[in-house]
């Protein structure tokens, strides 16, 4: 897949992305050490503050065009731009699903479950 990825893959976001791996939120490393990392997530794989378009999304799957943020609290005041963004994403090709912090942190097993109902669904559909 690798001409879908110069399709998306935003080379001048790299540094900036690294930057953010290195800040992660603990929402954010809950969810990667608890869920996504390690081909967890029935499979797949998913990376960590990937450069996509004019965004960085909290974590990627190519294979399933998925792309799973966790919002922290400042995203209350940033609906708008969140709409926007997901939006531009879905133009090229993405779906975003979004967790607050206080999901990740106090009901990480549903977020388990929503995570697997939206890839069981998207299998389905293939099918």
């Amino acid at each position: 897949m690798p001409e879908l990825e110069n399709n998306f893959y935003n080379k001048n976001l790299k540094p900036l992305a690294r930057n953010m791996r290195n800040d992660s939120t603990k929402a954010e490393i809950r969810l990667w050490c608890e869920i996504l990392s390690g081909k967890r997530m029935l499979g797949y794989g998913f990376r960590r503050q990937r450069p996509v378009g004019n965004y960085i999304a909290d974590f990627l799957c190519k294979e399933l065009m998925l792309i799973v943020e966790v919002d922290g609290y400042s995203h209350n005041f940033k609906m708008e731009e969140d709409v926007k963004r997901d939006a531009q994403l879905q133009a090229l090709g993405f779906t975003t699903l979004r967790f607050s912090d206080r999901e990740v942190m106090q009901d990480i097993e549903n977020v388990w479950r929503t995570l697997e109902f939206w890839i069981f669904e998207g299998e389905n559909s293939l099918s």
